[in-house]
């Protein structure tokens, strides 16, 4: 028991000690450097270089007491993951050239990367390389330590082009969230705040992640390749008897979390939720809520760590939306709510006798936000892995659509409609067992199929991919959140009735919005149907989800707030479509290649041996019906396979141009997917009938149960 208390001391201790807190600056820095760095980190002016050389002499003493000799300008290109170049603190000394430490203000605020290199969307050409990182002093930098001892410190940052537009994830959703504060604050004052100085959206993520044996991994190219299966039989057991949830975690998988939950909280990420999700091999982290940007940062050093430390266990994190075909793919759900300066939820529902207006105010902000926006948000979600996850029965529909639950929604229709209040239901359950403790209801129940769910004080966004950075996701939640924010502040600064002119305008909001508000099962096929009856957008594929980027709603929003420029917007638009086509085309030559290198070959080895069974049969008199039948429908399945092979080869070698991004997403989503879709349906035909011994392939068995034992 001492040990484990230990233990548990040494985690909490060690919680936040590679990152350089607001309780590091206050101790570390003049008290007048620190309130002009604090003034710029809550939003309220520009950063000093006497400021910032003073922060930079102090991070540097930091990172060398903490083992690092390098740093890094840690930055979020449009690849979905993060970026670095590391430097040392080394600089030449005046004199004798021996050599010192030394870091300097510029060197903290500027650095400079390959502005071309990296996706870029024409923003940058070859030709003009120069891209600029800058220190974004709103989200901590923090030391990230390797197993050989070495250590570097990371220094959060914003990446743009050499003419000042967005290369990366950070810089537009910085943009959303001061659009957002800044129409929130009025909205706030016109309601009658003047108290409020600020308004943050927060954000808490739940990352969903399967971890999978290293060695089985390495004998699946396609994993390898692509991070997802492009074949495989169905195992005789999978998720049926949703015995996995929930369920107890493997001593592998727990030491796994333990290490990274260590790490994570040394590096101050509030990982504070782990489980055993519904697919077996698969498993869930959640954070606690931080503001959008440093929580946006922090899943991004999840997703890192999850890499790192799975294959310190001998495994691998799969982070791809669906690794396995009919299995229960990976979402990232994105809690969003609001928070003003003192801490209070502009989304939690006031007590009863509290002033609602401000929740009435702002949960119909949201609810007429989603209702006109709802193919942006769509867009914010789009991406190749993410298309096999969504409409499956892990993931909500391709239709957005918000959950309220019913109290909730009663609540306002009985504002709306003018109807009296209702005497609210008990808060408590009685479960009729004398020794449970009675339980406090929540206000709503929870709908796991709906896309954009209020939970009590938040709302959950549920489309968002596994895989992808949150930055897009929240920056597009912001921006149209500021958009009908700003809406409302017009009406009411230009109204003098005041209150009627108040009640008049939620009224109206709900009955032009309400449509959007679904508390029903959106797996339902009577739900597209309604759907389709209400008005409400259908976008059903990734393609066309990324044309939204280019739309006149997306360009109008964007530039009124100065989240996105034009040029932005299309850059952003023609890497989606890129990168859809070329994850298709690689997914596309790896199903070739396996399977007319390796999968065809062992099935002819493997006919080979029938071949000579049936023969020995023969010439011993004696009859090989089974022998015989086994390998006519080996063969058959086999020629199966070489014919839609051969489909598949001769839409690859008619693509239109590489420079052609549109087309080409168009004919990998036309041509391809279909082709590639027959070829599995019959190679995972053929698995089914060639010995085991000679299939070339781990199953989804040995995949998905050799860490995850059989229940």
């Amino acid at each position: 028991m001492e040990i484990n208390k230990e233990r548990t001391a040494e985690s909490v201790l060690s919680f936040g000690t590679d990152v350089f807190s607001d309780a590091l600056m206050k101790e570390r820095l003049r008290p007048e450097t620190y309130t002009a760095l604090r003034h710029t980190i809550e939003g309220g002016g520009g950063l000093t270089l006497a400021v910032a050389g003073e922060v930079a002499e102090a991070l540097m003493e930091w990172a060398l007491e903490k083992g690092a000799t390098h740093y890094t300008h840690w930055f979020q290109p449009m690849t979905g993951a993060t970026a670095e170049k590391r430097d040392s603190f080394l600089s030449p000394a005046e004199l004798d050239g021996t050599p010192i430490f030394k870091f300097s203000a510029k060197a903290l605020i500027k650095g400079e990367a390959d502005g071309s290199s990296l996706p870029s969307g024409g923003l940058r050409a070859t030709f003009e390389a120069r891209g600029y990182t800058t220190w974004d002093c709103t989200s901590p930098a923090f030391i990230k330590h390797s197993p050989d001892g070495t250590a570097c410190l990371c220094i959060p940052t914003a990446f743009c082009a050499f003419n000042g537009e967005a290369l990366d994830e950070k810089t537009p959703l910085l943009r959303s969230m001061d659009a957002l504060n800044r129409e929130a604050l009025r909205v706030l004052r016109a309601l009658g705040d003047d108290a409020t100085t600020r308004v943050v959206p927060t954000v808490g993520a739940e990352q969903e992640y399967f971890l999978i044996d290293k060695e089985t991994f390495f004998k699946r190219k396609d994993l390898v390749y692509t991070g997802t299966t492009l074949f495989g039989a169905q195992p005789s057991k999978g998720q049926e008897l949703s015995d996995q949830y929930y369920a107890a975690t493997p001593e592998k998988v727990i030491s796994f979390m333990h290490e990274l939950n260590s790490e994570l909280w040394r590096m101050g990420v509030p990982a504070k939720t782990e489980h055993n999700e519904a697919a077996p091999a698969q498993y869930e982290l959640a954070q606690l809520f931080a503001s959008a940007n440093v929580a946006v940062d922090q899943n991004q050093i999840v997703m890192e760590m999850m890499r790192r430390i799975a294959e310190r266990h001998d495994l691998i994190c799969l982070l791809h939306e669906k690794p396995f075909f009919n299995v229960n793919g990976s979402g990232k759900h994105n809690n969003w709510s609001l928070s003003t300066n003192d801490g209070k939820n502009l989304l939690k529902p006031p007590k009863q006798g509290e002033d609602r207006k401000l929740w009435y105010t702002f949960m119909m902000a949201v609810i007429a936000a989603v209702d006109e926006y709802a193919p942006l948000l769509r867009m914010s979600c789009a991406s190749a892995s993410n298309e096999k996850r969504l409409g499956g029965n892990e993931a909500p529909p391709q239709i957005i659509s918000v959950f309220l639950g019913t109290g909730v929604k009663r609540e306002l229709e009985r504002f709306v409609y003018g109807e009296s209040a209702e005497e609210a239901p008990s808060e408590l359950m009685h479960i009729g067992v004398s020794s449970l403790a009675d339980i406090k209801r929540d206000d709503t129940d929870r709908n796991r199929t709906s896309p954009f769910a209020f939970t009590g004080d938040k709302f959950e966004f549920r489309m968002v991919g596994s895989s992808q950075s949150l930055g897009l996701p929240n920056t597009v939640l912001n921006t149209i959140m500021a958009e009908e924010l700003s809406r409302i502040a017009d009406e009411l600064e230009a109204s003098a009735a005041g209150e009627k002119t108040w009640e008049e305008m939620i009224r109206r909001m709900y009955l032009e919005h309400g449509r959007v508000v679904f508390n029903g099962n959106n797996y339902g096929s009577a739900w597209m149907l309604e759907a389709k009856r209400r008005g409400l957008p259908v976008i059903d594929n990734t393609v066309d989800a990324f044309g939204v980027f280019v739309s006149k709603e997306a360009k109008e929003v964007f530039t009124k707030h100065g989240v996105f420029n034009e040029n932005e917007l299309a850059a952003r638009c023609e890497i989606a479509q890129q990168n859809y086509a070329t994850a298709g085309l690689i997914e596309a030559t790896t199903m070739q290649k396996v399977c007319r290198q390796s999968i065809l070959p062992a099935a002819a080895k493997y006919s080979a041996v029938l071949a000579d069974s049936v023969t020995a049969c023969l010439q011993a008199g004696i009859d090989a019906p089974a022998q015989t039948a086994m390998l006519r429908e080996l063969n058959r399945r086999m020629n199966d396979v070489r014919v839609k092979l051969e489909n598949l080869d001769s839409v690859l070698v008619k693509l239109p141009e590489k420079g052609d991004s549109e087309k080409l997403a168009c004919a990998y989503r036309d041509k391809i997917l279909p082709r590639m879709a027959a070829l599995r349906r019959e190679t995972d035909k053929l698995e089914t009938v060639v010995d085991k011994a000679y299939w070339p392939l781990p199953s989804y068995g040995e995949m998905l149960f050799r860490v995850q034992k059989y229940r």
